[in-house]
This record gives C-alpha cells, sequence and structure tokens, in this order.
C-alpha cells in the first residue's frame, strides 16, 4: 500500500477543463504525470521487527474480521499514529500489510482489519480460515505512508475496508475538535465495518452510503462538498481517488488530496526483456505490461515480496549483470547500480541478471 499527497494549483485545474474522461484516467491514474502530481509521503521506516500473538479474533462485517494483536510478555507496544500499517508475515510465509485501526494511546494492542478475498492470493484466506486466538506472528513496522496531516478541517472517504486507517484519523479530528464529515462508501450495510463505532463519532458528519440502498454514488457530489482549505483523506478502490483527483482539481484547488492505494502500480510503457536468475538457473520473459516481480514468481513463487509499489524494499535483489530503469522511490543513489526492486523497476536492456 501507498499514499500520496497533492496540493491543486490553479493552472492544473485549467488544463483540465473540457478533458474527456479517458483523458482524465491517462494523466491522473495511468500515465507517468500521476506520479509528478501526486508526489508521495516518504515512508518512515521505523525498523520495528518482532512477535505478537493473536489475542481475539473477531467478526466485524460479512467477510471481515479484526485481529487484536499483542506483546506475548505484555510489553507495550512500539507508537504509531493514524494511518500507520504493519508488515504482517503470515505462518505460511505470505507477508501482507493491514493498515493500524484501533486507538494510538493503546500501547497494550494492535487492530488489524481484513476482508475476505476468496480469489486472492491467498493471505486474506489464511487469515479467516486458518488463524487462531493464541497463534503467533511475526510483524514489522507500524510505518506510515498515509500521514493524518493538521488541517483547518477534513473530508474524508471511505471505500469498503478502506475504513480501515480512516477510523483513527476521524477519532484525531474528533478529539481535536476540528471540523470533519465521513462519507462510508460500501455495497451493502452488512458488508460495511465498524459502524458502531462510528455512531459513537459526534463532533462531525457521518454519512454512510452502502450501494444497494442509494445507487452508486456520485463522485462529483461527494468531492465537491469538500470545504476550502480542507485536507481530503481517500481510501478505498483505486477508481474512488481517480474521481477525486478529477473532480477537486475542477472544484478547489485549495484542498490537499491524500490517497493510499493497496493494489500494484499498473505498468506503463514497459518494454519486454529477460531475466537470468543466476542462482536458480532459470530464464524468465518479462512482458511489456507485467513486472519483474510477476515474471519471476511463475518460476520462484515463494519469493519474497509486499507493497508491489516500490517502497518498502521487501523485494530488493542484487543485479549481477545489466542495467535497471529505476521506479521505485526507495534505493538510495549509492544502491542503484547493483540493486533493484522487482516489483516496480525494470531494464533498460534486453536482458537482466540477478542474484536469485
Amino acid at each position: 500500500m501507498t499514499a500520496v499527497s497533492e496540493r491543486f494549483r490553479p493552472g492544473a485545474a485549467l488544463r483540465l477543463i473540457g478533458s474527456a474522461a479517458d483523458v482524465y484516467k491517462r494523466i491522473f491514474v495511468e500515465g507517468d504525470s500521476a506520479q509528478l502530481l501526486s508526489r508521495p509521503h516518504p515512508v518512515r521506516h521505523i525498523g520495528y521487527d518482532f512477535e505478537v500473538v493473536v489475542e481475539r479474533i473477531e467478526q466485524e462485517a460479512d467477510e471481515v474480521v479484526s485481529l487484536t494483536l499483542r506483546d506475548p510478555d505484555g510489553t507495550p507496544l512500539p507508537a504509531w499514529t493514524p494511518g500507520a500499517h504493519l508488515d504482517v508475515f503470515l505462518p505460511s510465509g505470505r507477508q501482507r500489510q493491514y493498515s493500524l485501526t484501533g486507538d494510538p494511546d493503546d500501547r497494550r494492542s494492535y487492530r488489524i482489519a481484513v476482508r475476505l478475498i476468496a480469489g486472492g492470493e491467498g493471505g486474506s484466506v489464511e487469515i479467516h480460515r486458518r488463524l487462531r486466538a493464541g497463534d503467533r506472528l511475526r510483524v514489522r513496522g507500524p510505518r506510515n505512508a498515509f500521514a493524518f496531516v493538521e488541517a483547518p478541517c477534513y473530508l474524508f472517504v471511505a471505500g469498503g475496508i478502506g475504513i480501515t486507517p480512516i477510523l483513527p484519523m476521524v477519532a484525531a479530528a474528533e478529539r481535536a475538535g476540528v471540523p470533519w464529515r465521513l462519507m462510508y462508501l460500501g455495497r451493502a450495510r452488512s458488508r460495511m465495518p465498524f459502524l458502531y463505532e462510528l455512531a459513537e463519532c459526534t463532533g462531525g458528519d457521518v454519512v454512510v452510503r452502502p450501494d444497494d440502498e442509494f445507487g452508486a454514488p456520485d463522485a462529483r457530489m461527494i468531492f465537491e462538498q469538500a470545504p476550502t482549505g480542507a485536507a481530503v483523506y481517500v481510501c478505498g478502490p483505486p477508481p474512488l481517488a481517480a474521481a477525486a483527483r478529477a473532480v477537486l482539481a475542477l472544484h478547489d484547488p485549495t484542498v490537499s488530496l491524500h490517497t493510499e492505494r493497496f493494489s500494484p502500480l499498473p505498468v506503463r510503457d514497459g518494454e519486454p526483456f529477460r531475466i537470468r536468475l543466476h542462482r536458480s538457473g532459470f530464464d524468465v520473459e518479462v512482458a511489456a505490461d507485467e513486472s519483474a516481480l510477476a515474471a519471476i514468481r511463475r518460476v520462484l513463487p515463494g519469493v519474497a515480496y509486499s507493497c508491489q509499489q516500490g517502497f518498502c524494499g521487501t523485494c530488493k535483489t542484487r543485479v549481477r549483470a545489466g542495467v535497471v530503469e529505476h521506479r521505485d522511490r526507495l534505493l538510495p543513489d549509492a544502491e542503484r547500480e547493483h540493486a533493484m526492486l522487482t516489483c516496480v523497476s525494470r531494464s533498460r536492456g534486453s536482458q537482466l541478471e540477478l542474484d536469485l
């Protein structure tokens, strides 16, 4: 997962006037311009790597469970701030990232929430069907790529499980006495976790809008409600963030937009190349529209990875030969000649040789 924040300027807004929806998609979602217009917050690498025990697992909504995690010896857990996440290492060896959604002031435990994705890569299925209270997990973090900033007012927009990082932000705005509004979107109330906790937040405006009751949401209506100078936080499916960028660019250049995505970035302007895996002896072909990581995992399914967006460093691999086209936001200049993040970076030539 990663986050981007942006301040809209009048010039950018004027350039967008008259653009069709497909132009928005090219510029703000898929193209290189999206990275230029939406500079990401650097990730705070706190460096914690430790073991926790699953204290309890609770059903929060249809196909959504929460896990309460604590230190096995009762030691206070590392501090965190709203927007932070944990890297969770599951018993199978899978590594996944989950937003912290409890109370940052309560260091006795952490809470994460996981939606079941039956057709996914198995992480959520493992948690829902195999994990039990009393099991131990290794975690890393907390890290924050979705930092909660001070602002005169807030508009929060959460889609489904995207409520998890937003919930502590709502609580923080509530405690600070700052005006805020939450638009909570989902397919049905039964699939929307933590509604009972939001009912206790009375200092702002909570709008719960399930599709089965109101139909598909109107993005223009939602984001045009952002007050002047507001910080707008969006967490949900990629089209929700894309709509926020398009509407806010035209609506009000004074707002700042902060988004978080949980899916890999699409590969843009890629060229096919070959990777020789030195230690395992495989050669793999990387298509123009796939990542080096995806190609490697066809022959080495157990290779380590996490964010798939070029910021966590889990997939960092030594380069034995070839020139890398670096697309990450993590590696320092001193490492770029001999290392790459396979989730986003590519070859500048026809072949790379990696130490895998």
